[in-house]
């Protein structure tokens, strides 16, 4: 059963004391918003609230020398939480989730960026579809190899193209035309953000790496 804040933030507290200044402040930012987020009740809220606390978990400053997308960074991130995930919580969320909203989400083609940039016309038809099959395939093959890493990867470019359209104003508050992805984003969010967290608390002798914004009183 996936943890939840309360859980979560009774353990960060009994440890905090053992964690790196940048791992405490990351945990710390990251339970704050998964708090709002289990406190609302609209699904957009919600998935914005679940979104910054994954931003607040992977979000680093980087050197000039070595500039990453953001899409980059939190699939590193990603791939990373899977390398130290012991219990194989990530695992059992993906090949869980994988016939309810994980399946469903895949097959939104409103979660796709190339149907949008078809819709824009940058491209064609032929070629966002194409690209919407081949992207599932990958997918359902890195499922059925139980490649979480790569299964994981192909969900957050889908989530990330929602984040995009909401975080942007590409969408309306409430919007009748996009709860299908949205209620799916939330329900694997909600289970994503806590099993991120816990393994990051996990593994408190890892260098996270400078947090963004450090407190500064």
């Amino acid at each position: 059963m996936t943890a939840n804040y309360k859980a979560l933030k009774q353990r960060q507290r009994n440890e905090r004391e053992n964690y790196s200044d940048n791992l405490g402040l990351r945990v710390h930012r990251a339970l704050s918003w998964l708090d709002k987020a289990e406190q609302v009740d609209d699904l957009d809220s919600k998935f914005i609230f679940h979104w910054i606390a994954f931003n607040a978990a992977y979000a680093f400053e980087i050197d000039d020398h070595q500039r990453f997308t953001e899409q980059e960074t939190f699939r590193n991130f990603i791939n990373r939480l899977c390398t130290l995930d012991n219990n194989k919580q990530l695992d059992n969320l993906v090949w869980n989730e994988f016939s309810t909203s994980i399946r469903v989400l895949l097959q939104n083609q409103f979660v796709f960026q190339p149907f949008w940039d078809y819709q824009n016309q940058k491209i064609d038809e032929t070629i966002w579809k194409e690209q919407f099959q081949s992207a599932n395939s990958i997918a359902t093959k890195a499922i059925g190899h139980k490649n979480t890493e790569v299964t994981l990867s192909v969900i957050f470019a889908r989530l990330y193209t929602l984040r995009n359209q909401t975080m942007h104003g590409g969408a309306t508050w409430n919007s009748g035309v996009n709860r299908a992805q949205m209620r799916d984003a939330v329900t694997f969010l909600s289970k994503f953000v806590p099993i991120m967290i816990e393994i990051m608390m996990d593994s408190p002798n890892e260098i996270w790496g400078e947090a963004t914004y450090p407190v500064v009183l």
